[in-house]
């Protein structure tokens, strides 16, 4: 094909060969390339969805796995102890996959239960010769400050669905899952136990509550008999984040009424999780 034929080649050019052509100015940094990404959704070259992407994939390297940890505060665990049933019926009610093995304390880890693991058990009977620890895989352990994109590598390479997260003394500070970091790239993976609104707010036993940032306003006043003016916002997240006048990150705290609301989960793009703690209590 001669160069003037090629020039009126009449096929459209892929996604992939206008992202090409944009980058040819090669951008030397993280914000140029933003910008130029931006600016391709703005001509229409990339959609909002294929956008947030891309910026998702691009700041799991600046993340660190302390940024989207589950508190240990509401890690669900198995204790070795426990019999058979005690223990199908904790991975019921909690409707997970896998859980931190614990023996005599939340910061004795011995392992992760796969919930797939206990099937078999199901057709046997009684609790003879029944050791969670043999049935537990060992737990992989990872510090508040790996970088999300290194934790994703090591994920795939090792097959490993969750990790226990310690903190600078050793400690168990939290867990983290694959979920938790491809939700930071491709945005919330809801599954039919996350539209439950049985779970929208649970209550510990130190008095404090766990919300998720979804849960409607309306909703959140009935449970805690609180009257909170909503402005132009629909959920508790919305509210908040009114209150911040910005995306706050984990561990920021705002007072509302008689309310203390921390953020436990938060991304660049919205708020995921809060701890609330009422004075009137």
């Amino acid at each position: 094909m001669s160069e003037d034929q090629s020039s009126l080649d009449p096929r459209p050019k892929s996604w992939i060969d206008k992202i090409i052509q944009i980058f040819s100015d090669e951008p030397t940094d993280t914000n140029s390339l933003l910008e130029l990404i931006r600016n391709a959704k703005q001509d229409q070259v990339l959609d909002a969805d294929a956008l947030s992407i891309i910026e998702g994939a691009l700041q799991v390297s600046n993340m660190q796995v302390r940024d989207i940890m589950i508190p240990k505060a509401q890690v669900i665990t198995v204790n070795a102890k426990l019999s058979k049933q005690e223990i199908l019926e904790i991975i019921t009610s909690a409707s997970h996959s896998r859980f931190p093995v614990v023996e005599e304390t939340v910061e004795h880890i011995s392992g992760i239960l796969l919930a797939k693991d206990l099937l078999p058990m199901l057709i046997s009977d009684g609790d003879s010769k029944f050791d969670i620890k043999d049935m537990a895989r060992p737990a992989t352990v990872v510090p508040e400050s790996k970088r999300l994109n290194v934790l994703l590598k090591e994920f795939r390479q090792t097959r490993q669905h969750m990790a226990i997260v310690i903190d600078e003394y050793g400690d168990m500070s939290g867990v983290v899952t694959i979920e938790d970091v491809l939700e930071q790239i491709v945005g919330e993976i809801e599954d039919e136990h996350d539209i439950d609104d049985d779970s929208l707010i649970k209550k510990f036993e130190d008095g404090s509550y766990s919300v998720k940032a979804l849960t409607p306003l309306d909703e959140f006043d009935d449970y805690f008999k609180t009257n909170l003016e909503q402005n132009d916002s629909t959920t508790i997240g919305g509210l908040v984040l009114q209150t911040f006048g910005h995306i706050p990150e984990r561990g920021e705290s705002v007072k509302i009424n008689s309310l203390n609301i921390t953020v436990l989960s938060a991304d660049s793009r919205q708020i995921k999780l809060l701890k609330i703690h009422s004075d009137r209590e």
